[in-house]
């Protein structure tokens, strides 16, 4: 018999707790939907940077290699909850036996999918050869059947339609498992007031100068994210007085400016590494840009959009349906440089124009009120209740 929800026993399943990072944005903002049902919980994790002095598990086994990595700490932490005899473990991992599992970064075989398209139809291309050949994708791919096909398994949180409907094509789990709850954004910390009080520090900062348009990608993993399709449209798109700034970690940037010099872009296409206050960069840009090949729903997008920005975003998003082409952003196919190089100018042309540029923005910010922390936390509230 389950104790009652104001004792209920939790643990929350993350191998490195990374306080910018989306998944752990998440967990922060389901703590106080836990709090306010009494939950005591506890992290399960290697590492557990900005996790403070609360409840934690420290589990680290020895690995070497990515596949190695995930596997011996699925079985830590299997073990480990499983001594706890916790009321409900919620992961963020791939690890069969969880309760509750948030599909934040999607599904793997599908991302691997769109992998292969690219890397051509010859199985013989390298590209297709290291994705077979790669350990670490056949064990996440044989570790999301093992997960979603448990038992034990009860819920699974999906950060997009797009998410839900890939587990349902792929997996045998019933449909009423499945809960769609979009990530929430703090609507007065990203707020277009912002705007008027960092805008023309962050553009100085940058080097934009006056009528020059500035577009905006956030985000970590640059070819998943389609970083390379928005240098190639910026160069493809005729207008010298556009210029991107990038904000985001990935080992292999070096790649990427060299493309853009490559190019011809010069100093236009600014890489600026991590920023923890990406505020001051949401206030300078005039547009958004994510042309990403895969991506359930990046807190990003919903950021930029609650600071007014309008944003393009590629198709294969869960941001994706949210965005209404021409009036809060556009939608574009990554792959697609020439149509991602108009869009460009579409949006260029937008900010240009104060009229239009001010309806754009307007309906950015009214679609992000529609995805606040507060929406989240109860859905959140209301699905733990259910589960208790």
């Amino acid at each position: 018999m389950r104790v009652a929800p104001e004792r209920m026993r939790v643990a929350i399943v993350r191998q490195r707790y990374n306080p910018y990072g989306g998944a752990e944005r998440f967990i922060e903002r389901t703590l106080p939907a836990l709090g306010r049902s009494g939950a005591e919980v506890t992290l399960i994790a290697r590492s557990a940077d900005g996790w403070g002095a609360r409840r934690l598990l420290a589990v680290d086994p020895f690995y070497i290699g990515s596949a190695w990595r995930d596997a011996s700490f699925a079985r830590a932490a299997r073990r480990a909850w499983e001594t706890g005899k916790f009321d409900l473990v919620q992961s963020h991992e791939r690890i069969a036996g969880c309760d509750l599992y948030r599909a934040g970064d999607g599904v793997h075989a599908e991302w691997l999918d769109i992998r292969r398209a690219a890397a051509g139809p010859a199985f013989g291309s390298p590209g297709r050869i290291g994705i077979a050949l790669n350990p670490y994708h056949r064990y996440a791919c044989a570790a999301e059947r093992r997960m979603f096909g448990h038992p034990r398994l009860r819920a699974v949180i999906c950060n997009s339609n797009m998410v839900r409907a890939e587990i349902l094509r792929r997996f045998q789990v019933a449909p009423d498992k499945l809960h769609v709850i979009y990530n929430g954004v703090d609507l007065e910390h990203f707020h277009p007031r912002h705007r008027a009080a960092l805008r023309a520090a962050a553009r100085a900062e940058l080097g934009v100068g006056q009528g020059e348009i500035l577009f905006l990608f956030v985000g970590s993993g640059f070819a998943r994210k389609g970083l390379d399709a928005a240098i190639e449209a910026l160069a493809a798109c005729g207008d010298a007085r556009c210029r991107l700034a990038v904000a985001g970690r990935d080992r292999n940037a070096a790649r990427f400016a060299a493309l853009a010099a490559a190019k011809g872009l010069g100093d236009r296409v600014r890489l600026l590494g991590g920023r923890e206050d990406v505020r001051p960069l949401y206030a300078a840009a005039d547009c958004f840009i994510l042309p990403t090949r895969y991506d359930p729903f990046p807190n990003t997008a919903l950021e930029a959009l609650a600071m007014g920005l309008p944003a393009i975003i590629g198709r294969r998003s869960g941001a994706a349906e949210i965005v209404r082409s021409g009036e809060n952003g556009w939608l574009c196919e990554p792959e697609d440089v020439s149509g991602l190089a108009r869009l460009m100018r579409e949006a260029a042309g937008a900010a240009r124009d104060p009229g239009a540029g001010d309806s754009l923005r307007a309906a950015a910010r009214l679609t992000a009120e529609d995805y606040g922390i507060d929406d989240m936390a109860r859905k959140l509230t209301d699905l733990y209740a259910a589960l208790a």
